[in-house]
């Protein structure tokens, strides 16, 4: 769902996963699901000594690619694996080429065990402050430019998406609402990454030049600052039942109910 972009965010994603793996949290013989997936997951995957890992795009294109992982068709709004299906689910800059990011988030924790991944942009007043001056896109021409105006946009078609950008907050709602029943543990990454890429495609190389000018002002912001970073990743870890459940909630055959006894304790209940 998202162009091909070998050396996007590499660095990142690769940064990203190492400290996942250090923490514990990624083994590289889990088995993975990648959303939105490109030649540029592959590579950093498989240069990480990941071992299981399935590759999904809308339009899965492994003709390039030598890499010893499973492609296949996926809508990543609506994926075809059953619940816990896969250990931990990634997807980088996908989630934006989406009619809804929020319905493909909630797909990749249904489908996962353990946890997922996501990179995307960080909805940030410095973000926002680079859209509104032309040097941050709003909506995503430049990716189906990069398609010969063919595809790269929403769900992979000709038509430019609108750059959903993200904040911790709105993560841990989304989170929340969904998956009410239990604590949820949440890790948050940012990086400065300037878009000189995207840029370099306008015909005035004016546009460049003036980020270029820009950057070292941006960087020393967000070496102070890092919540105004650009570059994003989230990661939520599904919760250890009973131990992260909510306290006014118990397990009955495995099924959250209500805990009378921790409620009775702190509410009067109707008719009692």
């Amino acid at each position: 769902m998202r162009p091909p972009s070998p050396g996007e965010r590499a660095g990142f994603y690769e940064r990203t996963l190492l400290d996942l793996l250090g923490r514990g949290v990624l083994g590289r013989d889990m088995r993975l699901l990648v959303v939105a997936a490109g030649e540029t997951d592959a590579r950093v995957l498989a240069g990480l000594g990941f071992t299981d890992v399935t590759l999904t795009n809308l339009d899965p294109d492994p003709s390039e690619d030598d890499s010893p992982f499973v492609w296949e068709h996926q809508d990543a709004e609506a994926l075809s694996y059953p619940d816990g299906a896969f250990e931990f689910a990634l997807v980088s800059a996908g989630l934006h080429h989406c009619s809804s990011p929020h319905r493909a988030l909630l797909e990749l924790y249904r489908v996962v065990s353990g946890g997922l991944l996501a990179l995307e942009s960080r909805d940030s007043l410095l973000m926002r402050a680079a859209v509104a001056l032309g040097l941050a896109d709003e909506y995503e021409v430049t990716a189906v430019v990069a398609h010969r105006l063919r595809a790269g946009g929403v769900r992979n078609s000709s038509l430019p998406n609108y750059v959903y950008r993200w904040t911790e907050r709105e993560v841990a709602k989304t989170i929340a609402s969904h998956a009410p029943h239990a604590r949820h543990r949440l890790l948050f990454f940012r990086e400065l990454e300037a878009p000189a890429s995207v840029l370099d495609m306008r015909v005035n190389p004016l546009w460049g030049r003036a980020l270029r000018l820009l950057e070292p002002a941006a960087a020393l912001l967000t070496r102070l600052v890092p919540s105004q970073s650009n570059l994003f990743a989230f990661a939520v870890l599904k919760p250890e039942l009973p131990r992260e459940l909510q306290p006014w909630l118990e397990l009955v055959d495995g099924v959250p109910e209500p805990d009378e006894g921790w409620i009775r304790a702190r509410y009067s209940l109707p008719g009692s």
